[in-house]
């Protein structure tokens, strides 16, 4: 039988959490080996990861620059950053009275430590915002070029980093998940960190309830035409949409669904059609969302200090680095992980357990970010439906 992504997730916690109270300390030693040289492994394809993902994505965009297009591509970015500082803003409120990080610091002084057999050290070839700065260079770069020689250059080098990911990444991150959660368990800090992450996840589905009636309330105010000026009238339609990326898991896989129901919605058939493929790329509003709210728990939870200056340019820069990545199971949280170091201090163990949880609720990530894109595509309708035919 074959299972996706999700569900072999959900059965390497549970495994990792039941297998820790039985196995012996070599045993555990021995995954936290494999984990050890995995995590050095992935910290390596990070910055390729970038590269690959950003670099292409820029040089596309550039090369078919026109006024409909960088009006989207701006409208996704603020749209991502709202919702990332939604997120921080709610965090801020809640978190620190849902969170006791007294709990977590007693858990850590009585474990006991799983240290692996042995490391191979795999340095990356740069760090995270080199290779952020090297992808803009080279794709803005390509986008001038005249020839397309650059840019086929770096669609096959997006394909390597792709097929990394599909092939090698993927298929093992449960079995790296497993040994995170053995690890925890054999050192008893499992139960504190469940207990915390299960109620910040109920706060996250709240807030995508909350995005997605904001977005549609804005883009109510830019209604033109057919389009109704009732935001939850709006945002009925688009609930198919909404369902089929519950099931689907992928943006890509919607676009047909998103697509029938934004022109349903009364957006011009045109820039529907233009909007709504580009949106399912770059619109990453319940991603970003999930990793700010997942990254400020984990980091109140280990007593780690932050500011909203630190927040603030991490989620500049993740609206950055997740362009292109929704194709890529995983893709938004792996495109994530060198800035999650680089910016807010994870260590490996850290990152393992923000893919855990991501990829736990990524149907529901994926449902907000599709469904948003039908609010965006009513403002852009606003300004680039043909006048004579509006909204239809």
């Amino acid at each position: 039988m074959k299972f996706g992504l999700l569900p072999r997730i959900v059965a390497a916690i549970a495994l990792g959490i039941g297998s820790g109270y039985l196995l012996p300390m070599w045993a555990t030693r021995i995954f936290a080996t494999f984990n050890q040289v995995f995590s050095e492994f992935l910290g390596f394809c990070i910055p390729l990861i970038i590269v690959g993902f950003v670099a292409p994505a820029i040089a596309d965009i550039g090369a078919k620059a026109g006024k409909m297009l960088v009006a989207t591509a701006l409208l996704a970015y603020v749209a991502t950053l709202c919702a990332g500082m939604l997120s921080y803003a709610t965090g801020q409120m809640f978190f620190p009275s849902m969170i006791t990080p007294d709990e977590f610091v007693e858990a850590e002084a009585k474990a006991v430590e799983v240290a692996p057999y042995f490391s191979v050290g795999i340095p990356p070839l740069m760090g995270v915002m080199t290779a952020l700065v090297t992808a803009f260079v080279v794709g803005l770069g390509a986008s001038r070029l005249k020839g397309d020689v650059m840019r086929s250059l770096l669609g096959e080098f997006r394909d390597i980093v792709d097929m990394v990911i599909r092939r090698a990444i993927v298929p093992l991150l449960p079995v790296y998940i497993f040994g995170i959660f053995l690890g925890m368990t054999a050192a008893g800090e499992v139960a504190v960190v469940l207990s915390a992450f299960f109620k910040i996840i109920l706060v996250i589905f709240a807030l995508h309830v909350l995005l997605l009636v904001t977005q549609y309330a804005v883009a109510s105010l830019f209604a033109k035409g057919a389009i109704s000026r009732n935001p939850l009238k709006l945002l009925w339609t688009m609930m198919p949409a909404y369902f089929t990326a519950l099931g689907t898991q992928s943006s890509a896989a919607t676009i047909p669904v998103t697509l029938e129901r934004t022109v349903r919605m009364g957006v011009d058939k045109d820039v529907a059609g233009f909007t709504v493929p580009l949106c399912a790329t770059i619109h990453m509003s319940g991603s970003c969302l999930k990793l700010v709210a997942c990254a400020m728990a984990l980091m109140l939870l280990k007593g780690m200090p932050y500011d909203f200056g630190m927040f603030m340019g991490f989620v500049a820069m993740l609206g950055i680095t997740i362009v292109a990545a929704p194709g890529v199971p995983g893709g938004a949280v792996m495109a994530s992980l060198g800035l999650l170091t680089s910016i807010l201090g994870f260590s490996e163990a850290d990152n393992a357990l923000m893919i855990a949880l991501y990829i736990a609720m990524d149907s529901f990530g994926t449902a907000c970010n599709v469904t948003g894109d039908g609010a965006l595509s009513v403002i852009i309708n606003r300004f680039f439906a043909p006048s004579s035919a509006p909204g239809t």
